[in-house]
């Protein structure tokens, strides 16, 4: 584990076994921190909100479900709720609680470790910043006619827009000259091939400034021209 230790509060009134869960997830590279009483617990927690919260249900001073309950008015912090009574399992991980999970007394401090590792390794999957992928690096929006790749807006003739704009929704499909020229001349207008060819290189002289120079409009030779994504 890199960078600063992740913090547990163990809220638990069984003193003995609070400890014991102390030493092993200290021993695992946690820092960890028990409260006996729940309203103690709730004080600390607003304070300082820790990185995961061990939470029995039974506690003096305030419960598990209420210091669940009040904890996610503030705060999305995981909590793995702790309890004798397999009937409430339901209500604990249900919406009104909103506990990450939850382990049955008795149990042994090496699943609680286990636990509390898993927890982290799926919210570190969820935290991992995202490579913007072909699709995020480029964006059309259909009401304005307008295109941009890497956040710069291309200066595209309405027929460049939707001659891109009907390939883009396709990548990899291959449309002839005949299609395109139905696609952007509505008014059925009898064009030639090289006026089609005219246009996509145009378009291709756009694209490829604001994306280094790739061709993102492909020639397939003998069949028209298709759409292909940036490598991500």
């Amino acid at each position: 584990m890199s960078g600063q230790k992740k913090l547990i509060y163990i809220v638990e009134d069984e003193v003995k076994l609070a400890r014991l869960l102390e030493d092993y997830l200290m021993a695992a590279g946690y820092q960890a921190q028990s409260f006996y009483d729940g309203a103690l617990a709730f004080d600390a927690i607003k304070q300082r909100t820790p990185d995961l919260i061990l939470l029995d249900l039974m506690l003096p001073g305030m419960d598990g479900i209420e210091i669940a309950r009040q904890t996610r008015t503030f705060s999305d912090v995981p909590i793995i709720m702790v309890t004798a009574k397999v009937e409430e399992v339901d209500r604990l991980l249900g919406l009104e609680i909103g506990a990450d999970d939850y382990v049955c007394k008795p149990f042994s401090p090496k699943e609680i470790v286990a636990r509390a590792k898993a927890l982290f390794r799926r919210l570190d999957m969820i935290n991992v910043p995202q490579v913007p992928t072909a699709k995020d690096m480029i964006m059309v929006d259909e009401s304005k006619m307008l295109v941009s790749i890497d956040g710069q807006t291309l200066d595209l003739t309405t027929l460049e827009f939707q001659m891109f704009h009907v390939m883009y929704q396709e990548p990899g499909r291959i449309y002839s000259r005949q299609q395109l020229m139905d696609t952007i001349y509505n008014d059925h207008r009898v064009v030639s091939d090289r006026t089609i060819d005219s246009h996509v290189k145009k378009l291709r002289k756009k694209l490829s400034s604001a994306y280094d120079g790739d061709h993102l409009i492909q020639s397939v030779y003998g069949a028209g021209y298709k759409y292909e994504p940036p490598a991500n």
